[in-house]
């Protein structure tokens, strides 16, 4: 269970695009204001964003390599159950850093 003040990607594009919205309204009305906060707001959800997938790529890091000392170790012990789940692991891993692999 994550924790609320962790950064997340869906509060991050949520937060980009409630900015956006309204930082566009603020244009079509004149409203300073709101542009000035909708701005602020786009820029506090992309940062959000970021976070979250730097955390994201850190934690597929960490399972990958983890997973390669298991399997490493599972070969080396010969417990194939190990070796097995240290693959699992470092192909979970893998796929949890290239998903938050900075564009």
């Amino acid at each position: 269970m994550s924790n609320s003040n962790e950064p997340s990607q869906f509060n991050g594009n949520l937060k980009s695009v409630s900015g956006q919205v309204q930082e566009q309204i603020g244009n079509l009305t004149g409203a300073t204001s709101w542009q000035q906060s909708g701005k602020q707001q786009h820029a506090e959800g992309e940062a959000e964003l970021k976070a979250a997938q730097a955390k994201g790529y850190a934690e597929g890091l960490v399972d990958q390599v983890g997973g390669y000392k298991d399997s490493i170790v599972g070969a080396v012990t010969g417990n194939k159950s190990d070796q097995i789940a240290g693959n699992a692991r470092q192909e979970a891993g893998a796929a949890k850093k290239d998903a938050n692999a900075p564009a």
